[in-house]
Formats: structure tokens, C-alpha cells, sequence
């Protein structure tokens, strides 16, 4: 995999570089993604950052990718909803790209190696990608995209970001856990009595034809015999193993028996191998009715809708339990705390001091502005879908509750990204009406 060099290091390539064709001869100024690089506070941003990416060696050493490149990297990800590996191939192609990274010629080399930016990922952490999204809302601002006033008033919602596990059934986690056990026996030169290589698939398979045919006595006998196997595993290796390997294998063994133990109206189950982590949130929705995953609240300006927090809650809890953290956190991003908040019923029962909490619950105590206010409250629906279907909010492919609470902050700072492109669009389509009126009545505009 070739890598980018930087010009500084190299004195024959920043030579080269002097005779290249600058990007911003080549490029449409005009262009939302340049105009946004432009307003967006990159210097605050790798000053407010900087300490959580690797330093430049004092000695030999490869030297760190820039700071700019990195944050344009992670922006540039989840705003077009790319994978690392589709990411570092796009910039390579695309001069915009390149550009909002802070390049000043083309370049022909990719960037990094797609797997530094999970490491890049996990030296931010969750207060660093915050902070990629507090800078979207300040260059909003700069924008005068939107007012203080604006933050004022503050939608709140709450989704669920499914992990990308597999849909859990018991035969297909009992077989997991079976091939689990006999791996790490092998690792450990643990001779089995029998490993069930054979066997066990075919039980598998079975209870899945079962299930197909709601023949649901035959398929609860079969996946009795899964636990009965996984438990004859789990005993013949604690007797075989040594105390040493008992204990590196100690991690294995419970997570086996805790599939193999584990009812179906028991709480804290395991739904996933690999993501242990992931839970069963229930929405109610018709097509779905359980999503696994994490809860995730998302929160929005009223009138404008560009998102000023987003948040993810382990655990599962109450809706309104996570109002007041998703309020401190809307005034840590913005500067301005809200004073209004608008909820749907999913947050009755909770308030916070000196804030007026929202929803149709006592249409009694509304005036007819708060009703006007609440119709806005639906604005953050589209908001979500957009956030799943168009910013890797559906599915979190990043490992733990540390990936899934940087996956949806990144998300929402690449919708943040597209929000402000949006808006330049706008805003130069309304100069053009502006100036043609003008143009077509002199006397009017003139006059007015």
C-alpha cells in the first residue's frame, strides 16, 4: 500500500510540487465543499483536538499524518457515507476532497492506510468527535446560518443504531459458542473427548427448518441438544485444562455458559458473540418491533434543524431519563442553553429547572404558540432518517460502546457538513433571484 509522503519531509518532492498546478487554479471555487472549508475554524479545531493525535517525533521516526487531513478524513466519511477503505479511494480521485483536507496540489498517492483511521478514531475518542461537531455549529453560526435565538428552542428525540450483528436466535448462538469452545481448546493443545464438528451444524440447521415450519416442539428438542453439547464441552475443558489456561480461558467459558444458561424473559441476555454490548430495544414499530443495538438521542434546532447534540445511552434506559444529559450536552456544543424543549410523549414525567419541557401530554396548559411550536417537533424524523439512511447511522460497524458513541457524534457532524453545503446552495440561489429581480425592475428595486 503506498502512502502520501509529506512535502516537508521530502525536499525533492516539494520541488516537484513548485511546478505542479495548484488545486484552487483547477477547482470552481464556487464549489459548497470549498466554501465550507473555507469558514470552517480549522485552526481552533486541531488547537482544541491537537493533543490527542500522535505528536511529531523528535528523533527517526515516520512522521503522523497532518491533523487537517485527518479531521477532513473523518468528516469527509460519514457526510458521503463511506467505508475506510472507499474513503481513501474517493479523496485519491477527487480534488474537492482533497482540497477540504488542506492539499494544495493534486495528489496521486492515497492518503493513509485505511485501518489509521480507527486509530485516529480511538485517540479522539468521544470528547474529540464532540468537538468536530461543536465546530460544524460555530461555522453555522459564522454563516449566520443560524442565530443564537435560533438554539434557543430544541427538538429531542431518541433512535436506536443497530450494531452490525447477525439476528440472534438460540441454534445459531449455541452453534457460535460450540465453535468458540473449540478453538480455544485447540489454542490451548487441549485434547476434546469430542468436538461435535459434525453433529452440531446439522442440529442447527435443523432447528432452523423448524422454526420454518412452526414446528415448535421439534425445534425446542433440538436446541435442547445444542445446550446439552455446549455444556459437555464447557465441563470436559475444565477438567482437562490446566489452572493457567483455565484462566486465559476464563472470558470463553462464562460467555458460553452464559448462551447455554440464559431463558428467554431473562434480562441482560447476550445477544452477540462479538458484541456483547449490544442490547434489545423495543420502538414499537410494526415492521420492526425489536432492534438490537443502542439507544441514541439526537437533538436538532427547532427552526432550522441542524443538529446540536447527539448522544448515545448503553444500557437501554427511559427515554426521559436522558433528557437532562442531552440538555447539558446541547449547551456544551452550542454555548446557549436551551430553554425550550420539544419531546413527544416518550419523555412525559420529567422536567428540567428553568426549562419548559413540550409534548401534547396537557394540551391544557399550551397556548397557541406552544401548539405552533409543537408541529415543529416531527422535524427531527426526517432528520433521523437521513442520519441512517445517508451518514452510517443505520448500522455501527465500529467495535463497543466507544465505537457506537463516536459512529452516531460522527454521523451527526457529517450531516452537519451537508446541512452547511445545503445551505451556501441556497443562499447563492437566492443572490441569483435577487440580482435577476433587479435586473428586470430597476425602478422597483430602486425604489424599495
Amino acid at each position: 500500500m503506498a502512502h502520501r509522503s509529506c512535502a516537508a519531509d521530502d525536499p525533492h518532492h516539494a520541488a516537484d510540487e513548485l511546478f505542479r498546478a495548484r488545486l484552487e487554479n483547477m477547482l470552481d471555487m464556487r464549489h459548497p465543499l470549498v466554501r465550507v472549508s473555507h469558514v470552517m475554524p480549522w485552526d481552533g479545531l486541531i488547537a482544541a483536538i491537537g493533543h490527542a493525535l500522535p505528536a511529531v517525533p523528535e528523533g527517526a521516526g515516520r512522521r503522523p499524518l497532518p491533523a487537517r487531513l485527518v479531521i477532513g478524513l473523518l468528516y469527509l466519511k460519514h457526510a458521503y457515507d463511506l467505508s475506510d477503505e472507499a474513503l481513501c479511494e474517493r479523496w485519491l480521485e477527487n480534488p474537492y476532497f482533497q482540497y477540504f483536507c488542506g492539499e494544495v496540489v493534486f495528489q496521486t498517492r492515497l492518503p493513509c492506510d485505511p485501518s489509521s483511521l480507527t486509530r485516529y478514531r480511538q485517540r479522539l475518542g468521544e470528547e474529540g468527535v464532540e468537538e468536530l461537531l461543536s465546530q460544524t455549529i460555530a461555522a453555522a453560526q459564522k454563516m449566520k446560518a443560524v442565530n443564537r435565538s435560533d438554539l434557543k428552542r430544541v427538538v429531542v428525540d431518541s433512535t436506536v443504531q443497530e450494531k452490525n450483528v447477525a439476528h440472534p436466535t438460540d441454534s445459531r448462538l449455541l452453534e457460535v459458542a460450540r465453535c468458540k469452545l473449540v478453538e480455544a481448546a485447540q489454542e490451548e493443545n487441549i485434547a476434546l473427548r469430542q468436538s461435535y464438528r459434525r453433529v452440531a451444524p446439522h442440529l442447527a440447521r435443523q432447528a432452523g427448518r423448524y422454526a420454518h415450519a412452526r414446528q415448535y416442539k421439534r425445534m425446542r428438542r433440538v436446541i435442547k441438544k445444542q445446550r446439552t453439547i455446549v455444556g459437555r464441552l464447557i465441563r470436559d475443558i475444565e477438567r482437562k485444562a490446566s489452572p493457567e489456561a483455565r484462566e486465559r480461558m476464563a472470558s470463553v467459558l462464562a460467555r458460553a455458559e452464559r448462551l447455554r444458561t440464559q431463558q428467554r424473559k431473562d434480562k441482560n441476555k447476550l445477544y452477540a458473540w462479538h458484541a456483547p454490548e449490544v442490547e434489545c430495544i423495543s420502538k414499537g414499530k410494526a415492521r420492526q418491533p425489536y432492534e438490537f443495538g443502542v439507544k441514541v438521542s439526537i437533538a436538532i434546532s427547532a427552526k432550522k434543524g441542524l443538529i446540536v447534540g447527539a448522544r448515545s445511552y448503553p444500557g437501554n434506559p427511559y427515554d426521559g431519563d436522558t433528557l437532562a444529559d442531552q440538555h447539558e450536552q446541547v449547551g456544551i456544543l452550542t454555548g446557549v442553553s436551551p430553554d425550550h424543549l420539544l419531546v413527544d410523549l416518550g419523555y412525559r414525567g420529567r422536567t428540567i429547572d428553568g426549562v419548559r419541557v413540550l409534548h401534547r401530554g396537557k394540551p391544557k396548559h399550551l397556548s397557541e404558540s406552544d401548539w405552533e411550536w409543537l408541529k415543529r417537533r416531527s422535524a427531527v424524523e426526517p432528520v433521523i432518517g437521513h442520519l441512517k439512511s445517508e451518514h452510517r447511522m443505520r448500522r455501527s460497524f465500529l467495535k463497543g460502546q466507544q465505537g457506537d458513541a463516536l459512529n452516531a457524534v460522527l454521523a451527526a457532524a457529517g450531516y452537519n457538513l451537508r446541512w452547511l453545503m445545503r445551505w451556501i446552495r441556497l443562499f447563492c440561489v437566492r443572490i441569483l433571484v435577487v440580482t435577476w429581480r433587479s435586473m428586470s425592475h430597476p425602478i422597483t428595486s430602486c425604489a424599495v
